[in-house]
């Protein structure tokens, strides 16, 4: 039990260092191809790339009719909903504005699990949530935070507060498929399923005539989200909320955002400042009083088939 729920982690926080890069690419990426477009490109070579791995692997591909209307859900709200609101939100406000928003992710986590019932906070992981929001919001106010912007940054704000609570939606949701699906075919269904959703919806932007235009540096940039910000990321998180709570998984994507400025640090020489490490350090104190073992109600262990 000790070795799956420590991979469990050890996949959350890969995933939000993925996540955070991708942030990047996707704000380069969205000034190019149009956001419906990006969606469909991005996650329909994930989709494509988690078909033949189950295939390879001779995975789950048979699901029961009664499951579909759940995996549709998910597939909406993750690969639907979250990518169109995700790139359109990234052409209104800064990378840096944004990440602070979804810090509230575990919050909005923390409420959707209390109200279904589906996990219990204690006193310590609360102090976590509050804890790790207070460090993104440390560094985020070194940085500086453009709030002026009018209608047009609202609504890029009000966007990424949609995509917030998409994120917490699904890991309470995902909890149900858990118990009859592994990790691998959930997030398979989910990824195809909310492309082809997406799809239609795509095609106003001629789509076709989006790929004729690429350049190389955005292919890259789209086989980057695809393979390692699509499939490789919502895999780990998907993973991670089978061994972990909603909320256990959901405040490491506070690290996302953190993750991307040592990048930045280290590989581009920008500066660390001290508040800079006090934030980060705020940050991974919140994501070790959610996730030290103690008497918490934890999500159930949902075993592969």
């Amino acid at each position: 039990m000790i070795p799956q729920r420590l991979a469990a982690k050890c996949a959350a926080f890969v995933a939000a260092a993925l996540f955070g890069s991708s942030v990047v690419a996707v704000r380069v990426a969205v000034q190019e191809v149009p956001p419906l477009s990006l969606a469909v490109l991005r996650f329909g070579q994930g989709g494509l790339l988690l078909v033949l791995l189950l295939l390879v692997t001779r995975g789950q591909l048979r699901i029961e009719w009664r499951d579909l209307p759940l995996l549709a859900l998910l597939g909406a709200i993750l690969f639907t909903v979250f990518p169109v609101t995700f790139n359109g939100s990234l052409r209104l406000i800064e990378a840096s504005r944004g990440a602070l928003i979804l810090a509230t992710i575990p919050l909005w986590s923390a409420l959707l699990s209390r109200a279904t019932r589906s996990e219990r906070l204690v006193f310590r992981q609360v102090v976590g949530v509050l804890l790790s929001l207070a460090g993104v919001g440390l560094v985020r106010a070194e940085d500086g935070l453009d709030w002026d912007g009018g209608l047009e940054g609202l609504f890029g704000d009000a966007l990424m507060l949609v995509i917030a609570l998409c994120g917490a939606a699904y890991g309470v949701l995902a909890q149900r498929a858990f118990a009859r699906y592994n990790a691998l075919s959930v997030i398979t269904f989910a990824m195809v399923l909310g492309t082809l959703l997406l799809l239609l919806a795509a095609l106003v932007e001629d789509p076709v005539g989006v790929i004729q235009r690429l350049d190389g540096r955005t292919v890259a940039l789209l086989v980057f989200l695809g393979v390692f910000g699509g499939v490789l990321a919502f895999f780990l998180w998907t993973f991670a909320l089978t061994r972990l709570t909603p909320t256990q998984v959901a405040v490491y994507i506070n690290l996302s955002p953190l993750v991307a400025a040592v990048l930045g640090a280290a590989l581009l020489a920008e500066r660390l400042t001290i508040i800079f490490t006090v934030g980060f350090g705020a940050v991974l104190l919140g994501v070790l009083l959610v996730n030290w073992p103690g008497r918490t109600a934890t999500a159930p262990t949902f075993q592969s088939r």
